[in-house]
């Protein structure tokens, strides 16, 4: 699931481009549906392993071509956000999810404090240190990479790229400005802070131009795919970045 000879392929978390000099740290918290065998795979059925329950299709690749194209350093979480999700604090109950959406999670039911500490610390933790080792060469932005479900409880999404904000809306406002021609492109959609899912941003934004990037899964399923949606991202994103460094 990981490309790139410059990756860091050990433990919960890996830094791919690590010394890139672009002046955008990429965040993809929900990149790997890996589940280590101590967690006896969740008890979950063998089709909801690699699910978009399990982690976000198409979100590492492209995370990946965003970071070359941008010469950014991208971390991107190596274990399921059903394991524990990085883009939720230790507090939420959806860091470590009994349920998500139809998919039932044997494996999170009556965690005790002791199972939830221990994956705080041997996931999450070492997320946080990935990012806050990045935020230390002082990057100019925060983007974190996402993708959504074509279908939400049987309803049709018509959102292509959703653009998510917390409280600065500086980033998402001045991408949404760009949008291209023939792209279905929406602020804080489908989903907003509201959902719990802007974490990330409040945490690691720390002053920092920041946007959440939710791409739909369906228009990610080749390498052409990918490509076209992240020249597509880049149109609106650099200039975007451009116009709130100058601003």
């Amino acid at each position: 699931m990981f490309e790139g000879d410059d990756d860091d392929r050990t433990g919960p978390v890996r830094v791919i481009n690590g010394c890139g000099r672009g002046g955008v740290l990429l965040l993809c918290e929900h990149a790997s549906a890996h589940i280590p065998a101590r967690y006896g795979g969740l008890g979950l059925r063998a089709d909801w392993r690699d699910s978009h329950a399990a982690w976000d299709p198409g979100a590492l690749a492209l995370a990946q071509v965003l970071s070359s194209a941008l010469n950014a350093p991208l971390v991107a979480g190596a274990v399921s956000r059903l394991v524990y999700d990085c883009n939720r604090p230790p507090s939420s109950p959806s860091a470590m999810p009994e349920r998500s959406e139809v998919v039932e999670v044997p494996g999170n039911v009556g965690l005790t404090p002791e199972a939830r500490a221990e994956r705080v610390e041997s996931v999450y933790a070492p997320f946080l240190a990935a990012v806050e080792a990045q935020l230390g060469r002082a990057p100019g932005a925060l983007v974190t990479v996402h993708s959504f479900t074509p279908l939400w409880h049987g309803t049709p999404r018509e959102t292509e790229i959703g653009l998510l904000h917390d409280s600065d809306a500086r980033l998402a406002e001045a991408m949404l400005a760009r949008a291209p021609q023939g792209r279905v492109v929406h602020l804080n959609r489908p989903y907003g802070p509201e959902d719990g899912v802007t974490h990330s941003l409040q945490l690691h934004g720390k002053g920092l131009p920041n946007v959440m990037i939710e791409a739909r899964n369906d228009l990610l399923t080749t390498s052409k795919d990918v490509q076209t949606m992240a020249m597509d991202l880049l149109a609106m994103l650099t200039p975007a970045l451009a116009e709130v460094a100058d601003a």
